[in-house]
């Protein structure tokens, strides 16, 4: 029987979708057997979902990634949150650098052509002042450049033992591109991944031989087609974002139901994202049925009545912990109450469900609790004293080594 070739497709969600995303392969790891996470055929990444994917085609496990991203204090390549927030300083001081040759070609417009051309047409030029993003992505292409810059990893396409795709789009004409793939593999990861997750308005395009990329959701939500190109027969999908059932979630708790429209704006907007979103990636998945019937697709996300989810910051890093614990456990959750409809899928493929990892309720993202504030002040003389202890044992073995016998 040939080996059928086997998947990763990560979808986006700004830092809450990594978070997500990184408990739930965390789960998938555990409990599939026959599918190893970072032994994959193929490996398809759009904007944070790049991040993972590239993670897991250059080895590192979920655990890896979870002590990274999540436990980053853990780590010996911590990832620091305060990276996704710089301000574009740079970026700034260059539009603020053209702001006098605008002014300039704005107001001469408008003395040229005052009656056939109005002061707010002519203002209008003054938008290319206007900074292409707020915040700066450099230190997240700088800080991947290290993680695979590490002994055992690479920052090269052409390096990796399996195929990532790491998809962007190119904003001046609106296309896919498959970083990874055949005349587009020549370009850093470190750098795809950046193009990647370049969300637009909030980051800057991504200039990539003499061109601008942005996220990679800005075309589709998932791009599982890449794999599936590829000669995927399984793919593993994951997709954080899905848009609120508030009637679902309020028979769930048996409470109220919560009504979006008044917590605003904010809001208002997330559930319309995600619905577009949802919407784009579920006519996506029933083309893939048609169009590849022999290949088997699993989809993994939230649940529509998931409020932890739903109502969390898409751009929060600071309850990552909690977070990234309540996805482990409802993607376990998942595959305990789908298992009859998982397993004859996956054993088409040699992969099965360990139902003993499943029914294990220990298991735990955060089982190694962090020491207390107090058990860390105390630690210092507990060191101490069980050295002495120890110390005088081995003094007290030997002399009764040296004592005559009776």
């Amino acid at each position: 029987m040939a080996h059928d070739l086997k998947g990763v497709a990560l979808a986006g969600g700004g830092p809450l979708g990594a978070i997500y995303e990184i408990g739930a392969l965390a789960a998938l790891d555990e409990a599939l057997k026959g599918f190893n996470f970072v032994d994959c055929d193929i490996f398809v990444g759009v904007s944070s979902g790049a991040f993972m994917a590239a993670g897991l085609a250059n080895g590192l496990s979920p655990r890896d990634m979870h002590r990274s991203f999540i436990e980053s204090e853990e780590a010996d390549d911590p990832f620091e949150p305060d990276v996704l927030l710089r301000p574009a300083l740079g970026e700034y001081a260059r539009r603020l650098a053209g702001l006098p040759g605008l002014a300039a070609a704005a107001a001469q417009a408008y003395l040229d052509h005052p009656f056939s051309r109005g002061l707010v047409e002519s203002i209008q030029k003054l938008g290319s002042a206007l900074p292409a993003g707020l915040l700066d992505n450099e230190g997240v292409g700088a800080y991947l450049t290290q993680l695979f810059s590490a002994q055992g990893r690479t920052n090269d396409f052409r390096e990796l033992k399996r195929k990532l795709f790491v998809v962007a789009t190119d904003l001046d004409c609106c296309t896919a591109v498959p970083f990874g793939a055949a005349g587009w593999d020549d370009v850093p990861i470190s750098r795809a991944v950046q193009a990647s997750a370049a969300l637009p308005g909030l980051y800057p395009p991504v200039e990539i031989a003499g061109r601008h990329y942005v996220d990679g959701a800005l075309m589709k939500t998932l791009h599982a087609s890449v794999a599936l190109r590829e000669g995927a027969k399984l793919l593993i999908c994951i997709n954080p974002l899905v848009p609120f059932d508030a009637d679902a979630a309020a028979r769930r708790n048996r409470k109220k139901r919560v009504s979006l429209a008044e917590r605003g704006l904010p809001t208002v907007m997330s559930q319309t994202f995600r619905a577009i979103i949802h919407s784009r990636m579920r006519v996506g998945m029933e083309r893939y049925a048609r169009l590849y019937p022999d290949a088997d697709v699993v989809l993994f996300e939230p649940a529509r009545d998931d409020a932890e989810m739903f109502f969390a910051n898409i751009f929060s890093y600071s309850d990552r912990r909690r977070l990234c614990e309540h996805a482990y456990q409802r993607t376990r959750e998942e595959l305990r109450r789908r298992a009859g409809e998982f397993e004859p899928i996956l054993a088409r493929h040699g992969v099965s469900i360990d139902r003993d990892v499943l029914a294990d309720n220990s298991r735990s993202l955060l089982r190694h609790k962090r020491k207390s504030k107090v058990a860390q002040r105390h630690a210092p003389r507990l060191h101490f004293a069980t050295t002495q202890l120890s110390e005088t044992l081995d003094v007290l073995e030997r002399k009764l080594g040296d004592a005559p016998s009776s």
